[in-house]
């Protein structure tokens, strides 16, 4: 019988052999010829309890008594908001953008003469300072705006966690409303999307001269499926438009933030003409220019506590995944935090090369356990196939093989090829994962070829965690992935 495509575990069982320990553990603990009734602490001749237990009692602290001393400690991190990578930081410690920066920057100026910014469409890999930007410029906007007495907001949301285009438009005009100091007046479900635009264009309308929405991952906001176009190329349209349908007195301008350059492809042909946007494009931070950006986050610690090649390793693993500043500033500060935790009084090569296992791992985890079961075998398929080739990659061919197998040992469901293909493209939405196609040559048939932000063996690691794959040993999955790729060689 196949399992469902759910993430629910096996409830453990107990065997015989657990019921005989806790009967042996409970005998022993109450089998004694001392009567029930004695008290069996020891004193000392004095009548005060003996010195084991008073060794015991001076040797525990309490929560407090920890807390306090951590407190009393001097650390090695100074300013821990610095290794936020979400924290806006003044200018002169944004490096590595001065194009994207200045373009940016002349883009939404025309804000401070009280006229429309174009909208924009921000676009490139995560962790390349779309947002970081998008922030610095509309901060320093609202500074001046405020002197010259035009009321300006910055409406942002991450559409990642936002469902449907209803709970988006709610999410901004919340958003809006916490900026102007007022109340939204309609509720959240029950009523149709049409009022919720309505009650967002009033807040709008009714406390700025000025606003830029920044819509982050927009390209997250799919929608319902049964709509003929992504519910982010609908809420395009409708903030594009509305100014024209909706006479509004406040200026609207739309920032549009992606990892995935194609997103425009997506937006409809109506959405398009009157989103019009201008394109800046964030490519990879290399290795050099992630030392940069941490060496001038360094003073976040302590002075001469960081090792010198702390930096230059914490740069080479954040340039190994897509060039992830927002990766390489989280290494820091678990570097730091694993240093300060066992007392060390340096943040050394060791703490890094442990961070990185940490946060590669945390990553990692906090994707599969929202993925369904058919998505971990997909995943966890190619990825033993990329653990054991030379570039680390997976052809889909040889990563369906061993799909297969892993289904039929566990007795799951098991999809087609192109449901397989298609389940491992979507993956690449969480940037585990991303593929290229491939042929064999001219008279062979197409491919496509796996390849992983994230060390293969991590991936593996993790998905074993859950007890439907560890039902497979790593030896037989291994035997089976060689002998898969002896074949396609």
């Amino acid at each position: 019988m196949g399992t469902d495509d759910s993430d629910a575990s096996r409830p453990e069982s107990r065997t015989p052999e657990d019921e005989t320990t806790q009967a042996d553990l409970s005998s022993s603990a109450t089998s004694s010829n001392v009567p029930a009734d004695v008290d069996h602490s020891t004193e000392a001749a004095d009548g005060s309890p003996d010195a084991g237990s008073r060794s015991d009692e001076s040797s525990s602290q309490s929560i407090e008594d920890m807390l306090l001393e951590f407190d009393e400690q001097d650390g090695l991190i100074r300013d821990r908001s610095l290794l936020d990578p979400n924290y806006v930081v003044d200018e002169d410690r944004i490096v590595g953008r001065d194009d994207q920066l200045q373009e940016v920057t002349k883009m939404l100026r025309v804000t401070l003469g009280d006229n429309r910014p174009p909208n924009l469409f921000l676009y490139g890999p995560s962790g390349t300072g779309k947002s970081l930007i998008t922030k610095a410029v509309c901060n320093n906007i609202n500074r001046i705006c405020e002197t010259r007495d035009i009321d300006f907001g910055t409406i942002e949301v991450n559409c990642q966690d936002l469902d449907t285009l209803g709970v988006a438009v709610y999410e901004l005009a919340t958003q809006a409303a916490e900026q102007a100091g007022v109340a939204v007046q309609v509720p959240k479900h029950g009523v149709a999307t049409k009022e919720k635009w309505d009650e967002l264009f009033r807040i709008v309308n009714e406390n700025f001269d000025s606003v830029v929405f920044v819509l982050d991952e927009l390209d997250m906001l799919v929608g319902r499926r049964d709509k003929q176009e992504p519910a982010f190329s609908r809420l395009l349209y409708q903030l594009s438009r509305a100014e024209a349908t909706n006479d509004l007195r406040a200026y609207l301008s739309v920032v549009a933030i992606s990892n995935d350059t194609k997103m425009m492809e997506s937006v409809g042909s109506r959405a398009l003409s009157s989103f019009t946007p201008e394109d800046v494009h964030f490519d990879d931070y290399d290795a050099n220019q992630l030392q940069t950006i941490l060496r001038h986050r360094q003073d976040a610690f302590h002075d001469g506590v960081v090792d010198d090649d702390v930096i230059p390793l914490a740069a080479a693993f954040a340039a190994q995944t897509h060039g992830d500043a927002r990766k390489a500033i989280d290494l820091m500060r678990v570097a730091g935090e694993l240093a300060e935790r066992e007392g060390s009084t340096r943040v050394r090569e060791e703490h890094v090369r442990q961070a990185q296992e940490k946060v590669e791992k945390n990553r990692v985890l906090e994707v599969v356990r929202g993925i369904s079961t058919q998505k971990k075998l997909c995943l966890y398929a190619t990825a033993a196939v990329a653990a054991q080739t030379d570039g680390g990659t997976a052809r889909s061919t040889t990563g369906y093989r061993v799909y297969q197998f892993l289904t039929d040992s566990i007795n799951a469901d098991q999809y087609h090829q192109e449901t397989y293909v298609n389940k491992m493209k979507e993956l690449t939405t969480y940037s585990l994962v991303d593929f290229e196609r491939r042929s064999h040559g001219p008279s062979s048939g197409m491919f496509l070829e796996f390849q992983f932000g994230e060390r293969p063996e991590t991936i593996l690691e993790t998905l074993r965690e859950d007890s439907r794959i560890e039902m497979v040993t790593s030896e037989e999955v291994q035997s089976v992935v060689q002998a898969q790729i002896r074949k396609q060689t």
